[in-house]
């Protein structure tokens, strides 16, 4: 495993910001660290078809008291996006174990948005050793709660999308119709491969056919916390109550976000992140 680092070595007080390319036996990861190497570590793990960039309005409220770290899970972002490699969800989670170990990170507390959840549980069950608590942001629990959208609208022969194309599959993502979506947040979708943003979509559908993340997280004892912005248009907001099947979870509806309330309100969920963290 080898870094190409492209920033500022940080020292044990000082807060910077480092971007950097691990490079995996099975693929380049692109990662972004911020704040103060000798604080609790926080991984943020974004969701399907996005990337590290989905955190930056929540990343400045967080590096005060917590060393940020971010990946582009493979196919995402600046990562590699190999057509040869295996997207499924412990596979994803093993690299961002690895992401960690280089880091030399011995515990660190996991938040995932939307299918970035579905990952740090797959870490959780990996690596219990290294997972000290998780916070899921708008992750639906199972299936079930799933609101059918229009994902399947953009084809392989439709590659690279049409920026109508993008903006409709990107809107429910948000809390209202006529939401100015960050233009950033297009290139990620964008910058995939046909293959890369299937294939991603269909591992967490696998996943959760197989077990519901409650019933994962049951058996794990890791404190949780479950945010969600009440107006969600792809996952019902009401099934965050499934997460109660986990002893101790914290639930926290934000009325008038939808499934981006990194995006949507920053401030507000970084302030339910801290308060759980703190």
């Amino acid at each position: 495993m080898t870094v190409s680092d492209g920033g500022p070595h940080a020292t044990d007080s000082a807060e910077t910001t480092q971007s950097s390319t691990l490079s995996l036996d099975d693929g380049d990861i692109h990662v972004r660290v911020d704040g103060p190497r000798d604080a609790p570590a926080l991984l943020l793990i974004h969701g399907s078809a996005s990337s590290t960039r989905s955190w930056d309005p929540m990343v400045p409220l967080l590096t005060g008291s917590h060393r940020v770290i971010r990946i582009d899970l493979l196919g995402h972002g600046r990562s590699g996006k190999p057509a040869d490699r295996s997207y499924a969800i412990p596979d994803q989670a093993r690299r961002a174990g690895a992401v960690l170990d280089r880091l030399e990170v011995e515990h660190a507390v996991l938040v995932g948005h939307s299918s970035g959840g579905v990952v740090a549980t797959a870490l959780a069950e990996q690596r219990p050793d290294l997972v000290t608590a998780l916070a899921l942001i708008n992750t639906g629990p199972g299936l079930n709660a799933f609101i059918a959208g229009n994902s399947a609208d953009i084809g392989p022969q439709q590659w690279p999308p049409t920026d109508e194309q993008l903006r409709r599959f990107a809107s429910t993502g948000f809390s209202r119709e006529g939401y100015r979506i960050p233009e950033e947040l297009l290139d990620d979708v964008r910058g995939m491969t046909h293959h890369s943003l299937t294939t991603s979509m269909q591992a967490t559908r696998s996943y959760l056919e197989q077990r519901t993340l409650p019933d994962r997280l049951a058996v794990l004892g890791k404190p949780l916390l479950v945010v969600f912005g009440e107006d969600d248009r792809r996952w019902r907001s009401s099934s965050a109550s499934d997460y109660r099947a986990v002893p101790g979870a914290r639930i926290e509806m934000l009325p008038g976000l939808g499934h981006s309330p990194l995006l949507e309100d920053p401030s507000r969920t970084a302030a339910a992140l801290l308060a759980f963290t703190g």
